[in-house]
C-alpha cells in the first residue's frame, strides 16, 4: 500500500477513535436529563426536574439524580414550595439479571435529604394528589414480572403537611436505620423511624412510628412489624404488632388501644361520629377482612366512665361515607355515661378519670335548672357515616334508678336515626319503643316515637324510692311527634300523649296517706303498720299539644281512698302545675284533706300543701281547741265519699285506647280535668 493509502486509512480509522476519545473526555450524562424528566413527568402527571444525572456503569449500574424536584399543579399558588425536593436519589440496577432473566432487579434505593411539602388550600384543592399513570400491557402480550426491590435507605427526611379542612399543621422527620428492639426481633435488618408534632383537628398532636423496612411490605411470608403511638389532645392511640401480608393486610396480629377523655374526639381520627362520653380506655385486636374489605376492631374490652364496655366494630371505608357495624355490650352500665346520646353532659362530677372541664360541666348541668337537654343535634355528623348498632346493657347501676337492663338496635342511614326497638326492663316487665329521627332541614329534625309499657313492675318502681313499697303491673302507651334541633325543642313542640293503667296490686300506705296528710295513718305506716294498701285500679291519661301536657284523667282507687289529680306541664319552660287530692272512702280520724301542690320545674320540683284549704280547717281546729281541747279533733273527721267512677270500665277503656287509639284522646266515662299553665 502506498504512503498516500496508509495516510488515508489512518485518517479514516483515526477520526472515529478521536471521536470516541473526545466523547469519553467530554461525555455528560446530563444530556439525558430531558428524556428522564419527560418520562418521570408523564408517569406522575406533574412536572419533574433534575439538576444533574450521574451513571456508574458495571454489572450493577448505579444511577444518581441530584436536585430532583416534583412541582405543584400548574394552577397552584406560585409562592408555594414544590411538593418535593430530593437532594440525591440513587438507584442501583442489576444489569445481568435483566440480560439473562428479563427481570428488573433493583438491589438498593438511596434517598438523601427529601423535603416534602403537602399543602391543601381552603377550598380542598391540594398538591399531593398525583395522577400516576401505569402503562397498560398490550393485548395478548405477556405481563412483565414485578420488579425485585432490595433495601431502601432514607437519610434526613422531612415532611410538612398543612390541611385547613382538617385543622392540621404537622411537621415530621423520618429516616431509616439498622433495626433494633422489637423490629429486629421480627427478623428485620432495617427499620423506619418517624416522629411528628404540630396540630390536628385543632388539637396538639405528637406521634412516633417504628416499622420494618418499607420495601419489605411486598413480602408475604415475613411478618411486617408496626409500633405506632399518637397523642392528639387528650386522646391516646397505640398500635403494636405484625402484619403477615401488609399489602393485603392479612394475617394481622395487631393490638389497638384507645384512651382519652371523650370518645367524640375520635371522630377526626376514625371518621366515625360518636356522641360525647366520659373518660375511656379500650383495648382490642385490629383486623382486616379481605372478602368484605372491612377494617375490624375485634374482642375489645375496657371502661367508659363508670361502665364497662366490650364488643366489636367493623368499618367499610369505601364509598362516599363509611359503613360501620357495632356490636357492643356492658355487664354493668351507669346511665349517666350515656348522656351524650341525649345531648347532655355525660358522666358525673365524681366519674373516675374525668377531666376538670368534664367535672365542671357535670356540676354546671346539675345547677342549670333544666332537665331536658338543649344541645343542638349535629346533623353533619349524623350524615358522616352509616351506622348499625346493637347495644346491650345487662345490668343498669344505681339504687335510685328503677331500670334493670337496656337493649337497643339503632340504624343511622343518610342522617336519619331509627331505634327499633329501644327496650328497658323493669322487674318482670319492660318499656319498649320505636323511635325515628329524620332531618327536615339543615338544622331541624322530626321525632316520631311510639313507646309501650308492658307489665312494668310496681315493686321495682317503689324500691327505687327507698321509702315505699308496692305490687302490681302497669301497662300503657306513649306517643310523640315533634320537630326541633334538640331534645328540649323536640318535646317543646311535640304532639301526642301518655296513657297508663293498673288493675289490682298495692302501694305503700305511707305513700297513699301522705298524699292526704293523714297524720295518724302516716305515723302508723312509718312504724310499719299497715305496710301496704290495696289498689283496685289506677288510670292516668295525659294529652300533649305543642309542648303542653294536660291531664285528661288521673285516678287511683285504693282500698281506703280515692286519689285524683289534675294539672299541666309546659315542656318548653319545664314548668309544673299539678294538684293531687285524696278522699277517704270510710271513717278517718286525723285527716286534713288538703291537696298537695306540685310546682317548680322538672329539674327542681316544689311540693307544698294547699294553704287556703288547710288554713280554713286548721283555724277552726285552733278556735275549738281554745274552748275545749277534746273537741279540736272534730274538723279532721271525714265520713267518706262515694266512688262515682267505675274503675274497671275506665281501665278497659284505657286498655282499648292503648291497643287501638292514641294516648291523649278523651277516655269515655273519665272526668275531664284540663289545665294549662299560664305564661
Amino acid at each position: 500500500m502506498t504512503r498516500r493509502g496508509w495516510r488515508r486509512l489512518s485518517l479514516f480509522m483515526g477520526l472515529p477513535i478521536l471521536f470516541l476519545i473526545l466523547l469519553v473526555l467530554f461525555w455528560r450524562w446530563d444530556w439525558f436529563i430531558p428524556l428522564v424528566e419527560a418520562r418521570a413527568s408523564a408517569a406522575l402527571g406533574r412536572p419533574v426536574t433534575v439538576a444533574h444525572l450521574h451513571v456508574h456503569l458495571g454489572r450493577r449500574t448505579r444511577i444518581v439524580a441530584d436536585g430532583v424536584t416534583i412541582q405543584n399543579p400548574k394552577d397552584f399558588p406560585k409562592d408555594t414550595p414544590p411538593l418535593a425536593r430530593i437532594a440525591h436519589l440513587g438507584v442501583t440496577v442489576d444489569v445481568m439479571a435483566y440480560i439473562h432473566h428479563r427481570i428488573l432487579a433493583i438491589p438498593a434505593i438511596d434517598i438523601d435529604g427529601p423535603r416534602i411539602t403537602a399543602r391543601q388550600l381552603p377550598d380542598g384543592h391540594n398538591n399531593y394528589t398525583l395522577a400516576v399513570k401505569t402503562p397498560k400491557p398490550k393485548p395478548g402480550a405477556e405481563s412483565n414480572p414485578s420488579p425485585q426491590l432490595g433495601t431502601l435507605t432514607i437519610t434526613d427526611g422531612q415532611l410538612h403537611a398543612e390541611m385547613p379542612k382538617l385543622k392540621a399543621d404537622v411537621t415530621a422527620t423520618f429516616e431509616t436505620a439498622p433495626a433494633a428492639g422489637v423490629i429486629a426481633r421480627n427478623g428485620q435488618t432495617t427499620e423506619l423511624r418517624a416522629k411528628a408534632h404540630g396540630t390536628y383537628a385543632g388539637q396538639p398532636i405528637t406521634a412516633t412510628l417504628l416499622t420494618g423496612a418499607l420495601l419489605s411490605v411486598r413480602e408475604t411470608k415475613k411478618p411486617f412489624p408496626i409500633d405506632l403511638h399518637i397523642a392528639n389532645g387528650d386522646t391516646r392511640v397505640a398500635l403494636a404488632g405484625t402484619v403477615q401480608n401488609p399489602l393485603a393486610f392479612q394475617g394481622t396480629n395487631l393490638d389497638l388501644t384507645l384512651q382519652g377523655a371523650d370518645m367524640a374526639d375520635l371522630y377526626p381520627l376514625t371518621g366515625i361520629p360518636i356522641p360525647k362520653t366520659p373518660a375511656y380506655k379500650i383495648t382490642g385486636k385490629l383486623n382486616y377482612e379481605v372478602a368484605t374489605r372491612r377494617i375490624r376492631f375485634d374482642d375489645f374490652h375496657g371502661v367508659v366512665g363508670n361502665s364497662d364496655l366490650e364488643g366489636s366494630i367493623a368499618e367499610q371505608p369505601q364509598g362516599k361515607k363509611p359503613d360501620v357495624t357495632m356490636d357492643l355490650a356492658s355487664r354493668r352500665v351507669d346511665l349517666a355515661d350515656l348522656g351524650g346520646f341525649l345531648g347532655t353532659n355525660p358522666g358525673r362530677a365524681t366519674t373516675k378519670n374525668a377531666t376538670a372541664e368534664q367535672r365542671h360541666a357535670a356540676a354546671a348541668g346539675a345547677r342549670s335548672g333544666h332537665l331536658l337537654p338543649t344541645t343542638p343535634i349535629n346533623l353533619p355528623k349524623l350524615d358522616a357515616a352509616n351506622i348499625h348498632l346493637h347495644y346491650v346493657g345487662h345490668h343498669i347501676e344505681g339504687r335510685s334508678i328503677p331500670l334493670d337492663s337496656l337493649d337497643v338496635r339503632m340504624d343511622v342511614v343518610d342522617g336519619a336515626v331509627h331505634l327499633h326497638p329501644l327496650i328497658f326492663t323493669i322487674g318482670h316487665g319492660r318499656v319498649q319503643g320505636d323511635v325515628a329521627i329524620a332531618p327536615v332541614s339543615d338544622k331541624r329534625v322530626r321525632l316520631k316515637a311510639d313507646v309501650h309499657f308492658d307489665h312494668v313492675d310496681v315493686s321495682r318502681l317503689m324500691a327505687a324510692t327507698h321509702a315505699f313499697r308496692g305490687a302490681g303491673a302497669i301497662g300503657g302507651r306513649a306517643t310523640i311527634d315533634g320537630t326541633g334541633n334538640s331534645v328540649a325543642t323536640l318535646l317543646g313542640d311535640g304532639n301526642g300523649g301518655l296513657a297508663l293503667y293498673m288493675s289490682g296490686g298495692s302501694l305503700s300506705a305511707l305513700l297513699i296517706d301522705l298524699s292526704g296528710l293523714e297524720f295518724g295513718k302516716a305515723l302508723l305506716s312509718a312504724l310499719g303498720m299497715p305496710n301496704q294498701t290495696p289498689v283496685d285500679c289506677m288510670i292516668a291519661d295525659f294529652d300533649l299539644r305543642h309542648g303542653q301536657v294536660a291531664t285528661r284523667a288521673l285516678l287511683v282507687d285504693t282500698g281506703e281512698a280515692l286519689i285524683g289529680g289534675t294539672g299541666a306541664l309546659d315542656l318548653k319552660s319545664e314548668a309544673i302545675d299539678f294538684e293531687i287530692q285524696t278522699r277517704s272512702k270510710g271513717f278517718s280520724i286525723g285527716n286534713l284533706p288538703a291537696p298537695i301542690r306540685i310546682g317548680g320545674t322538672l329539674a327542681k320540683p316544689a311540693i307544698g300543701i294547699g294553704v287556703k284549704e288547710i288554713a280554713a280547717r286548721g283555724g277552726l281546729a285552733a278556735a275549738l281547741g281554745f274552748l275545749a281541747a277534746p273537741l279540736a279533733i272534730l274538723p279532721t273527721i271525714e265520713f267518706g265519699v262515694s266512688d262515682p267512677h267505675k274503675c274497671g270500665e275506665l281501665v278497659s277503656a284505657v286498655k282499648a285506647q292503648v291497643r287501638h287509639g292514641t294516648p291523649g284522646q278523651p277516655v269515655p266515662g273519665a272526668p275531664a280535668a284540663q289545665k294549662t299553665i299560664k305564661k
